[in-house]
């Protein structure tokens, strides 16, 4: 079988049913699973949802590859893989911010998954129910080895450093400025294309991430479905040791191939894996009074059984004009029953004056008040208002979630957070002077 060129050709369409094949003719025509598979090729079927779901919520893609992934060996339990992907365990309102993760602290060639740490967690894998959030750092590519996640799905925002996401169903590029998902159960491995590389990952257990409703917005506005870009099928033939590791209710466990998993020759479906250009978002904003409410920045959703309350909904900050007049432009100070952590990819956050520095991160739990700093606060108070551009080179997102995260004991070491963060408003002072007879 021949190979396809080194280029990374892209489909294009949200949601789409979509047909790819490395091999003209690898995939069979008039049935999905014919007796006998061209090429002598296996057949096998990744499902994203139960069989029985309602056909547009139905997630399923047929595989035809040249070994069918039951071939593997034995199964055992593998922490030293991760050693800090966990489980979160303690709560606190306090807020908090943490440092960017820093290069210094690899000891040695360290990959995408060994340089997983988890900030915290909330539900229960097992269940099929809750979420979490991990940061990575890593300093190597992975080499004959990948992972896949029984739990959930994965979306993997970079803040540094360039990767190349190698799938079962293709190859995707991510640059910062980019996020990918990676659905539940798809094998992949990363290679670094800068050396060094470290971001942000939001994992969901329950159901899926997807395009929010538009309601009263219509038809145009947000993310654009034709802007979300799926791999077509690229395969490799290689008979090396391989290694697997697999997430599997919160734990990690690792089995091994004669062969790579990297070997489907043609796919057909609507459960993939896909990346995002986030410079493609349309926002939308008022254009006369008030700060609208950071919901209309969704880029993706995550949705609960209630409707209008997400799991968890991925949020972002982009360059944009902000035109409203006799307002505080910035975050108002509020108190939320939506748990907020948010990360800075690169430039300068309009509501922190100092300390929110590209590739930190901050945590306002459900009710903890927070906004504005003080800085801030003054300097938006007095400023002149006119039309003017906010965000310029900047952009920062928010994972917002209806859970109380619990917190893992490595998210709660004083030496990863700025404990310094809830000095920004403390100069805030009494400006009322009322006086009640």
């Amino acid at each position: 079988m021949d190979k396809p060129t080194s280029t990374i050709p892209l489909l294009s369409g949200y949601g789409n049913y979509f047909e790819t094949e490395a091999v003209v003719g690898a995939i069979p025509k008039g049935q999905n699973n014919p007796q006998k598979c061209p090429f002598g090729l296996y057949a096998e079927q990744l499902s994203g949802s139960a069989f029985t779901m309602p056909r547009e919520k139905n997630l399923r893609t047929w595989l035809y590859r040249i070994l069918p992934s039951v071939k593997h060996g034995k199964v055992v339990a593998a922490p030293e893989e991760a050693p800090f992907l966990t489980e979160g365990t303690k709560l606190t309102p306090e807020r908090l911010r943490w440092k960017p993760l820093d290069y210094s602290m690899l000891v040695r060639s360290t990959d995408f998954i060994q340089g997983l740490f988890t900030v915290g967690t909330q539900g229960e894998p097992t269940s099929r129910d809750g979420v979490a959030i991990h940061l990575y750092i890593a300093n190597c590519s992975m080499e004959n080895k990948c992972f896949f996640n029984s739990d959930g799905d994965w979306l993997i925002v970079p803040q540094e450093g360039g990767l190349r996401i190698q799938t079962e169903l293709g190859l995707l590029p991510l640059r910062p400025g980019h996020i990918a998902v990676i659905p539940r159960g798809v094998k992949f491995r990363v290679e670094l294309l800068d050396g060094k590389a470290r971001g942000y990952i939001c994992e969901v257990y329950t159901g899926h991430f997807e395009l929010p409703d538009l309601g009263l917005i219509g038809s145009n506005g947000l993310a654009a479905p034709r802007d979300f870009l799926y791999p077509v099928a690229y395969y490799e033939e290689k008979e090396v040791p391989f290694a697997v590791i697999q997430k599997y209710g919160g734990k990690l466990f690792r089995f091994s191939l004669d062969h790579s998993p990297f070997d489907v020759v043609g796919w057909h479906g609507n459960y993939a894996p896909f990346i995002y250009d986030l410079s493609l978002f349309c926002p939308v904003n008022s254009v006369l009074y008030d700060h609208m409410d950071p919901s209309i920045f969704t880029v993706l959703t995550c949705k609960s059984s209630v409707p209008g309350l997400a799991v968890v909904d991925f949020v972002i900050f982009p360059p944009r004009w902000m035109t409203q007049e006799h307002t505080f432009r910035p975050p108002y100070f509020h108190r939320n029953c939506m748990t907020e952590y948010m990360g800075l990819i690169r430039g300068i956050y309009d509501a922190k004056a100092e300390g929110f520095v590209p590739g930190s991160a901050s945590l306002h739990s459900m009710m903890s008040a927070h906004g504005p700093d003080a800085v801030t606060f003054e300097m938006a108070s007095n400023v002149e208002l006119s039309p003017s551009r906010v965000g310029e080179e900047s952009l920062a997102f928010m994972f917002e979630t209806s859970r109380m995260l619990k917190l893992t004991d490595w998210a709660l070491d004083p030496k990863h957070l700025d404990v310094n963060y809830i000095d920004c408003w403390q100069p805030l002072k009494k400006l009322a002077s009322l006086q009640v007879e």
